[in-house]
């Protein structure tokens, strides 16, 4: 396809990209540059520079940046290496048990954020069976504190996100070359040798993306941040998003809320440019 039919095709989409991110991106930006509340959200003031000034010298927006940083990091690889793990797993079972398995990993990601997480909770309650269990293990009563409340929030995200690695990747080894894998085991290959020289090469384009997008719901994450600490301060659980939704409602500081957004949306970017232009080198290099 040539460059004059790419764009007779593309530039509707682009058009509508543009008229759904960027104008409202400008928006948000302008926004962010006025001191607005919902009294004065007729008549802003503007100020220049002033929030985003505020916002980095907020020490609790660096505090829920340290925690959303410590969500990624953890999730993140945990999500690729077990959903890796289990697709391998389901990959050696028969089509009848192989279904059976897949629908009940996949449960997490049907559930609805809000609805998945209070059930979650609802096992670490009072009367919940983890509770229970945890009590006779350690033969303490579970508390909810600032390491406890971290901790289910990263299991649960672990847990919801996980899925979605695990489909991906079994879709990816159902495109693998089998003739490869038995000529591997004729030359006396072992399972981790087969995996390392055939499995890995094979799914690493799904792995950037995987990464990119995974990365990128990590670092908005909410919903679950929402219910399991209910946004009380003594958890020091704030992720940005939810730092950013108190600022907004609570304290109602619109101005310093559409700063705080625009600098989560630059730090997504930093963090994934790499990955882009990695995973676009890799392409470049394949063909």
């Amino acid at each position: 396809m040539n460059k004059k039919s790419f764009f007779q095709f593309a530039t509707p989409s682009i058009v509508l990209m543009i008229l759904l991110m960027f104008i409202p991106l400008l928006m948000a930006i302008w926004l962010g540059m006025n001191f607005m509340t919902f009294a004065n959200i007729n008549d802003p003031q503007f100020v220049g520079l002033q929030n985003y000034r505020d916002v980095l010298s907020d020490s609790r927006f660096w505090r829920s940046l340290r925690f959303t940083g410590l969500y990624i990091a953890i999730v993140v690889p945990m999500q690729l290496l077990i959903g890796f793990m289990i697709a391998l797993l389901l990959d050696q079972l028969s089509k009848f048990t192989r279904g059976i398995y897949l629908s009940l990993f996949l449960l997490p990601f049907i559930i609805v954020p809000i609805v998945g997480t209070i059930m979650f909770k609802q096992l670490f309650e009072a009367s919940g069976p983890l509770t229970w269990l945890y009590q006779t293990i350690f033969d303490t009563r579970f508390r909810y504190n600032e390491l406890s409340v971290k901790t289910l929030i990263i299991f649960h995200g672990i847990w919801y996100t996980t899925p979605f690695a695990l489909v991906t990747y079994f879709a990816g080894l159902q495109t693998l070359s089998q003739d490869q894998m038995e000529a591997a085991s004729i030359d006396g290959a072992t399972p981790w040798q087969k995996i390392r020289a055939i499995v890995l090469p094979h799914v690493q384009s799904l792995t950037v993306l995987i990464l990119l997008i995974s990365i990128m719901d990590a670092y908005r994450v909410f919903d679950n941040v929402f219910v399991l600490s209910e946004l009380n301060p003594i958890y020091k659980a704030d992720t940005v998003m939810t730092y950013t939704f108190q600022t907004a409602i609570t304290v109602q500081r619109l101005g310093k809320a559409n700063a705080m957004a625009i600098l989560t949306i630059a730090g997504i970017l930093i963090i994934l440019i790499p990955n882009i232009i990695q995973s676009y080198r890799q392409q470049m290099s394949e063909r």
